[in-house]
């Protein structure tokens, strides 16, 4: 395949940002909710205020700070996308992956991205991180629909979205040291709201473990543009109906500060030693 052309808001964006960071990363990270602070472990940072990007859509949400941030994370260089966007913003699922396109454009062919969900499986309690195996859109938005002109494949497979042979590398990262995990598919609604009961058991005969409100459309740009996918999603809660209390978007937050530290260990294991 011939290297695409970048559309214009990408160029300025990579221009901009070259005039000040010239690092090339190996690896993209995208933080979910609550999960910002996973920046804080870059070595060496650049932090660029997203919103002084070209093109690039500003995140509206709590626990999305909205900043790209560059260094290095056991010994790779690195770019966290701290500030991700959702479509439930107003935002069309292409300008969500503004970001992934910018960070490819950058360099990085990899791509970490983690989030927030809530458990459908019965087994998954608060607290469990779970690599994704494999999503169900949901939501039936594309990022690729629309004129088919940047050079890549029109009708792009999504028979293996996470990278198999990175998925069990990181498994078994996580096995060594002794940080428990499970695996699962992820299902991405649109959101806000969160779902119905009736919604949950659709979702659960569908196949799915997990719910989230993000992720797939991430992952179906980075994989049309050849950038091998790592998902782990930390479950915060017992999707809708699996629990007697109502669903708040604290209760995610307070639970992702809750395996912070966890969710770091795994992370930087999984870069130093994949």
């Amino acid at each position: 395949m011939t290297p695409e052309p970048l559309a214009a808001d990408v160029q300025e964006a990579v221009a901009l940002i070259r005039a000040q960071e010239t690092r090339v990363p190996d690896v993209a990270l995208v933080l979910g909710s609550g999960l910002g602070s996973l920046a804080d472990l870059a070595e060496a940072p650049a932090v660029l205020a997203t919103r002084d990007l070209p093109g690039y859509p500003r995140s509206t949400v709590a626990g999305h700070e909205g900043r790209l941030v560059f260094g290095r994370l056991e010994g790779r260089d690195v770019v966290f996308i701290q500030g991700r966007v959702h479509c439930y913003e107003g935002l069309p699922v292409r300008t969500v992956t503004f970001p992934i396109r910018l960070v490819h454009a950058l360099g990085a062919r990899r791509l970490l991205v983690t989030n927030a969900a809530g458990g459908i499986n019965p087994a998954f309690a608060p607290g469990t991180l779970m690599f994704i195996t494999d999503h169900i859109n949901a939501s039936f938005a594309n990022p690729l629909a629309g004129p088919n002109t940047d050079g890549g494949p029109r009708f792009p497979d999504m028979s293996a979205p996470y990278e198999p042979g990175w998925l069990d590398q990181a498994e078994a990262v996580a096995l060594r040291h002794g940080i428990a995990t499970r695996r699962g598919v992820y299902l991405w609604t649109l959101g806000p709201s969160y779902e119905t009961k009736a919604e949950i058991k659709f979702f659960a005969r569908l196949g799915a473990d997990a719910v989230g409100m993000s992720t797939v459309p991430e992952v179906i740009q980075a994989r049309y543009l050849g950038m091998d996918v790592l998902g782990l999603s930390t479950i915060t809660n017992p999707a809708a109906g699996l629990n007697a209390e109502p669903l708040t978007h604290e209760d995610v937050l307070v639970v992702g500060r809750r395996v912070r530290d966890q969710l770091q260990r795994l992370v930087k294991a999984i870069i130093r030693e994949t």
